[in-house]
């Protein structure tokens, strides 16, 4: 099996205090399953995209009830599932089981670049999500943040990111950061090179992990270049459009198993469909990811058609 990028768990970063450092590390374990690799399920797009990625042709009728992803995340192998606090507070008493991770900004897609820069400033600080934390009794291992790098707003955002995992790992908490190319300044945000320096970005903030887009197109050269640049911190491809089983499991075992990402992040491709199909779908992956199964093998936990 591919070594992930990211396969130290048993040494915390040196920003998390020594008091912490056993928390960081349980949580840490928790979301990789103890493989240093992670799965993402991510609904943080009910705020990004509106509902275009959940009411419409070819979706599931269940995906226009958010409480479809909240079932789906507790009935399958996912390593976190990616929401906003609000909704985490509606449902998680339903759902006390499923680790969190507190996405702390969002934007809609109200506003287009063409308009204005890309800028996402925080909902809540860190403190914020560990009171809740704590009064919530809920698994929240992991706080997340996106970052428009190019954007005229991205000094904002890196301050904010940068103070975001400071003050995370001084929480024991594992932070992913969403590292997109934005704004006017950025030509081609599918490019590898960019996307590589994005990474860079990332690693600098001090993230765990990073979240970035599939490079276009996804070369043997330009997946190597983004993941030599995420040495000790790993790197998640998001999902993108909608595309089949095989497509789906396929990528994703190319890029961790061939590559050395450090796992997945994926939305729409799993909370599109049914609940089955949803469940079944991010158990096939999560066999990808924890435990090295090949395409082939994954997708005999799909339900048949």
């Amino acid at each position: 099996m591919t070594k992930t990028n990211f396969s130290n768990l048993n040494q915390a970063p040196l920003d998390v205090p020594a008091a912490k450092r056993a928390l960081f590390l349980r949580n840490l374990k928790l979301i990789t399953k103890g493989t240093g690799r992670l799965f993402v399920f991510a609904g943080d797009q009910r705020v990004e995209h509106m509902n275009d990625d959940f009411y419409g042709v070819d979706i599931n009728l269940e995906d226009c009830q958010p409480e479809h992803l909240f079932k789906i995340a507790a009935s399958s192998r996912i390593g976190v599932f990616a929401s906003q606090l609000g909704y985490i507070a509606r449902f998680g008493s339903s759902y006390p089981n499923i680790p969190y991770l507190v996405k702390l900004n969002s934007k809609t897609n109200l506003v287009k670049e063409s308009d204005q820069e890309p800028y996402s400033p925080a909902w809540y600080d860190v403190r914020d999500v560990v009171n809740f934390a704590k009064s919530s009794g809920l698994k929240i291992p992991a706080v997340g943040y996106t970052v428009y790098v190019g954007s005229g707003y991205e000094a904002a955002m890196l301050r904010e990111a940068a103070q975001i995992v400071y003050q995370a790992h001084q929480a024991g908490l594992v932070v992913l950061l969403w590292m997109y190319p934005r704004g006017q300044a950025v030509k081609n945000k599918t490019d590898a090179h960019l996307i590589s320096g994005a990474v860079n970005v990332g690693s600098a903030l001090g993230a765990d992990f990073v979240k970035v887009n599939q490079p276009s197109p996804a070369t043997p050269h330009g997946l190597t270049e983004i993941m030599s640049a995420g040495q000790r911190t790993g790197v998640l491809f998001a999902g993108g459009e909608a595309a089949s089983y095989q497509q789906v499991l396929q990528s994703i075992y190319s890029n961790v198993h061939r590559f050395g990402a450090s796992g997945a992040a994926l939305g729409r491709n799993i909370h599109q469909r049914s609940f089955p199909e949803a469940v079944a779908l991010a158990n096939a992956v999560a066999s990808i990811v924890y435990d090295g199964q090949a395409p082939e093998v994954a997708r005999r936990l799909l339900v048949k058609h």
